[in-house]
């Protein structure tokens, strides 16, 4: 892969790792907050138990979209350790040791296999 296309990549893996912490520090202010705070509501207790359920869903809903980013973040860190590792085998499937497309790089900087081995993957995902 080329120094140009390289240096595409890195920025477009340092901008998502920006977008994703801006993110889980959204979530981190929503988690901090005390249930009476997160509502809007000055009591401590809720008008109605429909109320209290509404308030734990939004917030369990909370918690899993900032899981997903979490994992997410996680996919990124690892695509920058391998580009600053050994940045001569960048773009590499790691199955079978293929090229990947430029252009699905740009779309999914944090990709791993290539299109061919991805849906084999996906395929035995599903057969399971």
């Amino acid at each position: 892969m080329k120094k140009k296309q390289l240096n595409h990549l890195e920025k477009r893996l340092l901008e998502e790792r920006a977008r994703v912490m801006k993110e889980l520090g959204v979530y981190d202010k929503s988690f901090s907050g005390t249930l009476q705070s997160a509502d809007g509501d000055l009591s401590s207790y809720s008008f109605h138990m429909a109320d209290q359920g509404t308030d734990a869903m939004e917030r369990e809903k909370e918690f899993l979209f900032a899981s997903k980013e979490g994992r997410y973040l996680w996919h990124v860190n690892e695509a920058l350790r391998r580009l600053y590792r050994s940045p001569e085998t960048f773009g590499q499937c790691h199955e079978c040791g293929e090229p990947i497309g430029f252009e699905r790089l740009d779309a999914l900087p944090h990709a791993r296999l290539c299109i061919k081995c991805k849906a084999k993957e996906e395929d035995v995902d599903k057969r399971r």
